[in-house]
């Protein structure tokens, strides 16, 4: 008996501690979106900056209201930069899921000559960084021809598919779908195939249906790269037209005299949409990760 109650103690001293653990990690990532959203909300600077020294910049307190939030669409052209962030990232995101899952199904189910060196080749895009193929990347694009209002025209600069197209084809996204098709059981295709369905409808009917949480996964983490991305668009955009939020976020944080509770509410206005689609996807994302490590 004193053998069971002594074990019986071990596995909750194990699990409270786990518990204690989770907690000081989930404590110690949204620090800074506690401090984000409890800052923005302070319309008095002055009672800002003395909190920011200690324990008051976590919490709610003095003048609370939401002028911060107010003054960023004075001072700046935020809804602008947020329709060009949300437009260049989703049409991204959404052309991105379907031209790399097509590509990665093809590699997965085809057997054609150069399918290793095809995805040897997309393993060995995954290491090469943008900073490396930038410049060559700008003096592309700077060259392309492009259909616009005046007719045809050199170079993409200043736009949004400048934004858009270069980052549909994703490497890293193409090898997530190889290897979420590949563990995918050949039946149901077969099964269709005698049936009389083409590739096209067995792709989109059944893989894809099936593909949620390889799919919500490869949206997020393409949303995430693409919706903080700075480095592009200062290299590619120069009106505030096609400025994306974190150019204007740039622009707006060298301004002076700098108001740090208009700098946390452009901030927290530029993080919801991320976290808007964590949250729809999450269960998905879970999904795609819990079935990743069990496989691996």
């Amino acid at each position: 008996m004193s053998d069971h109650r002594s074990q019986r103690a071990a596995r909750l001293r194990e699990k409270a501690g786990a518990y204690a653990l989770h907690a000081l990690m989930t404590g110690f990532f949204l620090f800074p979106l506690v401090f984000m959203f409890v800052s923005a909300l302070k319309s008095d600077e002055a009672q800002l900056l003395r909190d920011m020294g200690g324990l008051g910049a976590f919490l709610p307190r003095g003048e609370i209201s939401l002028q911060n939030f107010a003054d960023v669409f004075t001072r700046t052209n935020f809804a602008r930069a947020m329709f060009s962030s949300l437009f260049t990232v989703g049409i991204t995101v959404l052309l991105g899921i379907v031209v790399n899952s097509m590509f990665a199904y093809a590699l997965a189910r085809f057997a054609f000559r150069g399918r290793r060196l095809l995805l040897t080749l997309v393993v060995a895009l995954i290491v090469i960084p943008f900073e490396a193929i930038a410049v060559p990347l700008l003096l592309l694009v700077n060259e392309l021809p492009w259909f616009g209002a005046e007719g045809w025209a050199a170079g993409w600069l200043d736009s949004y598919h400048v934004q858009i197209v270069p980052f549909i084809g994703h490497a890293f996204s193409v090898y997530l779908f190889y290897q979420f098709f590949i563990e995918l059981p050949r039946d149901l295709e077969e099964a269709a195939v005698m049936d009389g369905a083409t590739r096209w409808q067995i792709y989109w009917r059944i893989v894809m249906p099936l593909s949620k949480p390889v799919i919500a996964t490869v949206a997020v983490l393409q949303f995430l790269a693409r919706w903080g991305d700075l480095l592009w668009p200062v290299m590619t955009v120069r009106s505030d037209e096609f400025a994306t939020l974190p150019l204007a976020m740039q622009t707006f944080f060298g301004q002076f005299p700098r108001q740090w509770g208009d700098v946390m509410a452009f901030a927290t206005m530029a993080t919801l949409p991320t976290l808007a689609l964590f949250v729809v996807f999450q269960r998905w994302f879970v999904r795609s990760v819990v079935s990743s490590a069990i496989k691996g």
